[in-house]
C-alpha cells in the first residue's frame, strides 16, 4: 500500500520551527534530534530540515514535503514522469533509503521514498491536495499509487467541489482534493493536517508562537473543524479537531 509515510519540513530555520511545532501542535522531539513523533512511544514520522538551496533559488518558500512509500524508487519516478510529473533534482541516497522529490503534473510537490524505517500506517489526521483540477488529480494519483476516490462534496461557490480519497479501494477516506488552487491567493500544494484535541486553544498557541491563521475555522463533513495556518517561517499546515466541541 502506497501512503504518505514521512513528513519533512523544509524550512529556513529548523531550530525555530522545531520549537514552534513542539509548543503549538504538540509534536514530540527527542533532545538533539531532528526527527519528530506524534506521541512519545510512537514511530518517527518526519524531520526538520534546511530548505535546499536549489529550492530557495527557484523561489520555493518553507514547506512540508510528504514522502510516499514505494518499493522501487527509480521505477516509481519513471512511472510518475510518464504521467507528466517533473523530477526536482536527482534521486537522493540517504542512510535509510532513496528519496526522489517531484512536482506532480498539476504542480504540487511531493517525494517518493524507500525509507526503511518509515511507518506506512502511522499517517497524519488528513491530507489535502489544493490543485486546479481535482478530477484530473484524482485520476493521476489513482494511476500512480492506487488511491481511490470516495465521497464527493459540493462545498458551495466559495469552496467548490471536494473529492475525498482512500489509500486503497474500499478503505476509509484519508484526505481530499479540491480546486482551491484556482483562487489567486492559493498555490498548488499538499496541505497536511495535524490532529488537536482543542482547536481554539491550539490556534492561540499558533499565534503566540509567531504563526498565523487563515480566516476562521471551518466545519467539515463528519462534524470536525479545521483551520489553515502558517508557521513563523511561512510553511503552510492545518489543524484538525475531529470531534465537535
Amino acid at each position: 500500500m502506497h501512503t504518505f509515510c514521512w513528513y519533512e519540513l523544509r524550512t529556513t530555520d529548523p531550530a525555530a520551527a522545531r520549537a514552534f511545532y513542539v509548543d503549538a501542535v504538540g509534536l514530540v522531539v527527542a533532545a538533539a534530534d531532528a526527527c519528530w513523533r506524534l506521541r512519545p512511544d510512537g514511530p518517527e514520522l518526519g524531520e526538520f530540515a534546511v530548505l535546499p538551496a536549489q529550492a530557495a533559488a527557484r523561489g520555493a518558500p518553507a514547506h512540508w514535503l510528504g514522502h510516499v512509500a514505494v518499493a522501487d524508487v527509480p521505477a516509481a519516478v519513471q512511472r510518475f514522469v510518464a504521467l507528466g510529473a517533473s523530477p526536482l533534482g536527482p534521486t537522493q541516497t540517504r542512510p535509510d533509503g532513496l528519496v526522489a522529490p517531484l512536482r506532480d503534473p498539476l504542480g504540487a510537490v511531493l517525494a517518493v521514498t524507500s525509507r526503511t524505517h518509515a511507518s506506512p500506517t502511522a499517517t497524519l489526521a488528513w491530507c489535502d491536495l489544493h490543485t486546479r483540477d481535482p478530477a484530473q488529480a484524482s485520476s493521476i494519483y489513482h494511476s500512480m499509487f492506487g488511491w481511490s476516490p470516495t465521497q464527493r462534496h459540493d462545498l458551495g461557490p466559495a469552496l467548490g467541489a471536494y473529492q475525498e480519497f482512500a489509500w486503497r479501494p474500499g478503505g476509509a477516506s484519508v484526505g481530499g482534493m479540491s480546486d482551491a488552487a484556482l483562487r489567486p491567493e492559493i498555490h498548488t500544494h499538499w496541505l497536511f493536517h495535524f490532529a488537536v484535541d482543542d482547536l481554539d486553544a491550539a490556534l492561540q498557541r499558533v499565534r503566540a508562537g509567531g504563526g498565523s491563521v487563515a480566516g476562521e475555522p471551518m466545519r467539515v463533513p463528519g462534524g470536525g473543524r479545521v483551520a489553515q495556518c502558517e508557521d513563523p517561517q511561512g510553511a503552510a499546515f492545518a489543524l484538525h479537531e475531529a470531534v465537535s466541541r
